[in-house]
């Protein structure tokens, strides 16, 4: 109701403008026979003249009505320069924040809830620099004001903070047209004081505060290399630290580019997704899903039979998987793309100068002008008593381990309820150990909505992996863990230990300490990936705030680029669509929003389900666990904020939603897409149809049912 009265308060307003025809006294000629007219009667009535002036002056900028500009003439003619000055600079800043204020209380909410992911990173820009863009879009007559006060109303930029940059920003053009004012009787028109000069001049007064802005940097960039000695030449253009996914792929762009550009790496090369993540997991989980499709040969109208695994074997398969995607990612296929690899460790001694201890010995050291940190992440291991004398494995560690063992370990307890601890317990379940799952919080997958979390725990029960949730491992006993659960204490007996409670960034042995680089549980970057050295950046795991290999491929772009152009222009990373699958059997994969992360951030939003049991591919394959989810605008609007799927292939099927929020492809148009036919791709075809259905529109529906009756006679 009150925005209803607020929207009831400004219409009446605008009725009135025209009904009454105030246009007619808001032109240069009424503003100067008002002025005549009022010559003697403000010479009695002078107080009551300002008050009845500052009222109308808010009244038209509340109601963003057009005047303004005459009325801060017809201020100059009746009250002076400086009185006029004054008035108009009180008023207008009232009436520009009333109009704000109207604009925020009567739109943002509904704004936001349909926007709300695009206006993140508008609102996270003016939370940083809303002051001086406001200042700036002040200073230039050319941008409507009331187009401002309606516009930043949409923002959360603070009303105090509009209040007074308003202000001061419009209080040289109030100075230039009260004084114009102040010659009412000779000027003929506007265009004398709206001219191209005029208007240029101010054009030029707001890009100066941009000017300014470049020398603050330059003057901050000058303070934070204090103390260091800038070379006056240079050995490379980049240097990058680290030969996993982002700085294979920083290297790669940088020599593309034809700069000069040395990967350092240590260890192997195609860091821990090649060598002990994504591709040595994704090997095994294979195998186990081959052999629970022999226990379960019977859904297909086959024998059913217990799979013998040669667990060297099966090992034998991982390492050669490594081996023949290694070339991909090897020092030959870098160094003939023009790359300087060079193994070894890397230590940063000033912003423009790496060290690096190489592998066979000595050290090298370079010149350059920027350097990016791609050191990548390690796993997290607990501070829990009798940790480090259990012979616990990581993901690191446990490759090389499982390598050496002529069969699977018979009793493994796996710490940690996330993607990497579920992959693995049910891929080593089916491989036929005994797996226990212990994790802290009340469910596996805790990311993901409750249905997604019950329907993993369901599928790594069905494999045989016994799942303690609400169970805190408070200490280990010899081949023991001593679970915590509702004050009892329960004994985990285990033959492996394996720890998969996440990850952190690789932060020390690299020289970040020494020079300042800020560092909390990632290396602190600005929005273009840059630390507080403008010249060097990080990517990948270490920068945060993702973990996933697409994402430090994606990341790498922005810094090589930031890293070699940034002088002409920089780019922001964008992380507005962002995907993510963990490799269950069934997979389960999400982009943007699901139903927990809108209820926690108050978005309203509408979900549309359809179950992949009704898919006739699915039904073929035996592959009906799982659902499709696509969560919407709530109002009927068919814009995709977020899509969870749950199924086979459902990492593939997800490409048709990270598109569709990429380039902004609503339901309707991904309903009105053909999909082959049989194939999983439907399930997104008939959930957008689920979405039609519930928004189809029923009023209209009557009509056409009453023209089909009519229509038959």
């Amino acid at each position: 109701m009150k925005k209803l009265l607020i929207l009831a308060v400004l219409a009446a307003l605008v009725a009135a403008y025209f009904v009454f025809d105030l246009g007619e006294y808001l032109t240069l000629e009424g503003i100067k026979a008002l002025a005549a007219d009022l010559g003697a009667f403000q010479r009695e009535n002078a107080l009551a003249v300002i008050a009845g002036f500052f009222i109308a002056y808010v009244v038209v900028t509340g109601a963003s009505l057009p005047g303004a500009a005459l009325m801060t003439l017809a201020a100059g003619a009746l009250f002076g320069l400086v009185g006029g000055t004054v008035l108009v600079s009180f008023a207008s800043t009232i009436g520009a924040t009333l109009a704000f204020l109207s604009s925020r209380y009567v739109l943002r909410d509904s704004i936001e809830a349909r926007f709300g992911e695009r206006l993140k990173a508008i609102n996270a820009g003016v939370e940083r620099d809303g002051a001086f863009y406001l200042f700036t879009l002040r200073m230039i007559p050319a941008v409507p004001f009331f187009v401002v006060n309606l516009v930043m109303g949409l923002t959360r930029i603070r009303t105090l903070t509009y209040m007074w940059v308003s202000q001061l920003g419009m209080l040289l053009g109030t100075i230039v047209y009260v004084n114009a004012g102040t010659q009412l009787a000779q000027i003929d028109s506007l265009s004398g004081i709206a001219s191209p000069t005029v208007i240029g001049s101010f054009v030029l007064l707001g890009i100066a505060p941009w000017f300014a802005k470049l020398i603050i940097g330059a003057l901050k960039r000058r303070k934070v290399y204090a103390g260091f000695t800038r070379p006056k030449k240079f050995d490379r253009n980049l240097v990058v630290i680290g030969a996993g996914s982002a700085g294979l792929v920083s290297a790669y762009i940088a020599a593309q580019v034809k700069a000069s550009v040395t990967l350092v790496e240590a260890k192997e090369m195609g860091g821990d997704c090649l060598n002990t993540g994504c591709v040595p997991s994704k090997a095994i989980i294979k195998s186990a899903k081959v052999a629970a499709m022999m226990r379960h040969a019977d859904r297909y109208g086959l024998e059913a039979v217990t799979p013998k695994v040669p667990f060297k074997a099966v090992m034998a398969r991982v390492l050669n998987t490594i081996k023949a995607i290694e070339p991909h990612d090897s020092v030959e296929r870098y160094t003939d793309l023009g790359v300087d690899v060079v193994k070894g460790y890397a230590t940063i001694i000033d912003p423009w100068t790496v060290e690096i201890a190489l592998n066979n010995g000595g050290t090298q050291l370079l010149t350059t002008r920027s350097i990016i940190i791609a050191s990548g992440a390690e796993p997290v291991v607990p501070p829990i008593p009798g940790m480090a004398d259990s012979g616990y494995l990581t993901s690191e560690t446990m490759w090389d381990a499982f390598a050496q063992m002529d069969a699977a370990p018979a009793r493994v307890v796996i710490l940690g309820g996330g993607p990497i601890g579920c992959e693995l317990s049910q891929a080593l379940a089916r491989l036929g150990s005994q797996i226990t799952q212990v994790e802290m919080a009340d469910a596996v997958l805790g990311r993901e909505d409750a249905d997604v979390s019950a329907l993993a725990r369901a599928v790594l029960e069905a494999d045989g992996v016994s799942v303690l949730t609400g169970h805190k491992a408070v200490r280990i006993e010899g081949r023991v863990l001593i679970a915590e659960s509702g004050g009892a204490e329960v004994p985990v007996p285990f033959d492996a230990l394996i720890v998969a409670v996440g990850r952190k960034a690789r932060l020390t042995g690299f020289g970040l300490e020494a020079i300042g680089v800020d560092t909390a549980k990632t290396v602190t970057t600005d929005e273009f990936l840059a630390t507080k050295f403008p010249n060097i950046f990080a990517a990948g795991d270490v920068a945060g705030p993702y973990q996933f290999t697409h994402t430090a491929s994606h990341q790498a772009w922005y810094a090589s680029v930031n890293a070699l152009f940034g002088t002409f222009r920089k780019f922001k990373a964008d992380y507005r669509v962002i995907p993510a699958v963990t490799f269950l059997d069934p997979e389960v994969a999400r982009v943007g929003l699901n139903e927990r992360e809108a209820a926690e951030q108050g978005i309203a939003v509408e979900v549309t389900r359809y179950d992949l049991d009704d898919l006739d591919r699915a039904i073929a394959e035996s592959e009906t666990r799982g659902f499709v989810k696509v969560l919407t605008p709530a109002g009927g609007k068919d814009t995709v904020l977020g899509a969870t799927i749950v199924g086979a292939h459902a990492g593939e099927l997800l490409a048709e939603y990270v598109l569709a929020m990429k380039h902004g492809i609503g339901l309707n148009k991904i309903l009105g897409t053909i999909h082959a036919y049989p194939t999983m791709a439907e399930a997104n075809k008939f959930a957008a149809g689920n979405w039609k259905r519930a928004n189809k529109p029923e009023k209209l529906l009557k009509w056409v049912e009453r023209y089909h009756a009519w229509r038959r006679g």
